[in-house]
């Protein structure tokens, strides 16, 4: 029989099928008094996916992650691969030309491929952020590389050029994404004074395609299909009952860690939820002030940049003076591969995240969601309270209102530490302030990070301000 070249192999990508997961993690046994040829057969292998001390790892039937798989020259290598967690992953190994399609809790898969090269080599998943935190393990080839050979044109050959890599076109938006902008004006009201009381709190994580910027569509994820997710709000002494379910068609784990928790890394340890699950953490509000909360899933940062942060107020017992608006606002970098402005479809871009240089900042997580999608409003003589936090997952925000002056500044959110009059006021990514300023005179008024570069990038919101001006503050030059 014609032996296959190893251009063939190397071009390979392994036949697929849908079946069960095998017993055990086991090679096929040999039979006595067989050749040193025939012993080169099939080799077995069974790994399913899951997350261990904090990492995803495929592990194998003994619980062993990412375990290193033996095989020699000239076998023929097949490994089943389930999906433990039902999060979306696959498997490649780069110098042997094997690359799994996606497989998720829908099935399992099976990749068939000839073990052509000796040395060591690394099996991994390719979906973004899963080698980063530990998806990946080795398989040693033993023996002697076969000799290359001059390509043929079998019927093989043929089939397998098929699997050919070939340059995918840029995809264009998405014409069903929708808005996923948070309204700065849906937060929960004041609360009125009460004994310590158990609030029940339920989010649903959500990855859907969502409005960028116009004709530029992302994959968000989300708590609650919006960015920031919903703003929280309790007093000190009170008991949060909070359940996180994960939408049974995500591809990827999610989990909650809300920085006003003490204990558990914030909720995340106890609550990473696979697709269609959910789990319960119950926690006291202990400290006064304004917290953010944000996916605590590996990749982490890629969970932040992709929409998954919010924030909770918790109240001190007296609760906060009263004004006439407040508004709830949350800065974020995101990070993709084509530029801003690109009216496309935009993926992530995790080496621009890893070097921490953003395409976009954005308000309320899309280019124009405080200047064209929703309305800040005000009227002269009112007091307007701005909570106001980073998500992050990189960049500090110089947070300035451009025409205005802060009157109160509640340093890094702790209530009781009030400065006044402030011109910008710094937030560090995973940190939170609370301003507050009476609206002297009429006018459109530009909430900005003063890093005014990022402006261009979609960091600018506008409050409108309406009514006559009080005498005195401000006169413009007659025409």
């Amino acid at each position: 029989m014609k032996q296959p070249t190893l251009r063939t192999l190397s071009l390979a990508i392994c036949a697929l099928t849908l079946s069960g997961i095998a017993p055990t993690l086991q090679a096929a046994p040999q039979k006595a008094g067989t050749s040193a040829s025939a012993q080169q057969s099939v080799k077995r292998f069974v790994l399913h996916t899951n997350v261990v001390d904090g990492k995803m790892v495929y592990v194998d039937d003994k619980g062993v992650a990412n375990p290193t798989l033996t095989v020699a020259v000239g076998d023929t290598v097949e490994i089943e691969l389930a999906s433990g967690e039902g999060a979306e992953h696959d498997l490649r190994i780069d110098e042997l030309g094997v690359a799994s399609p996606k497989f998720s809790g829908k099935g399992t898969q099976r990749v068939r491929f000839t073990a052509s090269q000796a040395g060591e080599f690394q099996y991994y998943c390719s979906i973004p952020g899963h080698r980063q935190v530990g998806m990946f393990g080795t398989i040693q080839v033993t023996g002697k590389s076969q000799p290359a050979k001059s390509a043929s044109s079998t019927s093989s050959d043929a089939a397998l050029a098929l699997y050919t890599p070939i340059t995918v076109p840029q995809k264009g938006a998405d014409p069903t994404a929708v808005d996923i902008s948070a309204s700065p004006t849906q937060l929960p009201p004041p609360i009125a004074a009460h004994a310590p009381q158990v609030q029940k709190v339920r989010l649903e994580t959500v990855e859907l395609s969502g409005k960028l910027d116009d004709d530029t569509s992302f994959t968000y994820w989300t708590f609650n299909r919006q960015v920031p997710g919903p703003m929280l709000r309790a007093r000190v002494g009170d008991t949060i009952e909070l359940t996180l379910a994960n939408a049974k068609d995500s591809k990827a784990i999610h989990s909650i860690d809300l920085h006003a928790v003490t204990g558990g890394h914030g909720g995340g340890e106890h609550t990473q939820v696979a697709p269609g699950q959910e789990k319960t953490i119950t926690f006291k509000a202990m400290h006064a002030g304004l917290f953010v909360y944000h996916c605590a899933t590996p990749l982490v940062p890629q969970h932040i940049a992709a929409g998954m942060y919010g924030m909770i107020l918790v109240e001190p017992e007296q609760g906060l003076p009263k004004v006439d608006r407040e508004f709830y606002v949350m800065q974020g970098d995101m990070y993709t591969q084509r530029p801003i402005g690109a009216k496309v479809h935009q993926d992530v871009d995790l080496q621009r995240m890893s070097d921490e240089l953003p395409t976009y900042y954005v308000f309320n997580g899309a280019v124009g969601a405080l200047s064209k999608t929703h309305k800040m409003q005000a009227k002269v003589g009112e007091t307007v309270r701005i909570y106001f936090g980073v998500g992050g997952p990189n960049k500090i925000a110089s947070f300035h209102i451009i025409g205005e002056v802060f009157d109160k500044v509640y340093s890094e959110a702790a209530l009781n530490t009030i400065k006044h009059s402030v011109q910008t006021t710094v937030v560090a990514p995973g940190g939170a302030t609370i301003v507050e300023l009476k609206m002297d005179y009429p006018g459109s008024y530009l909430l900005v990070d003063h890093a005014l570069s990022r402006t261009g990038k979609g960091a600018v919101g506008v409050l409108e301000v309406t009514g006559e001006g009080i005498p005195g503050v401000y006169k413009p030059s007659a025409l």
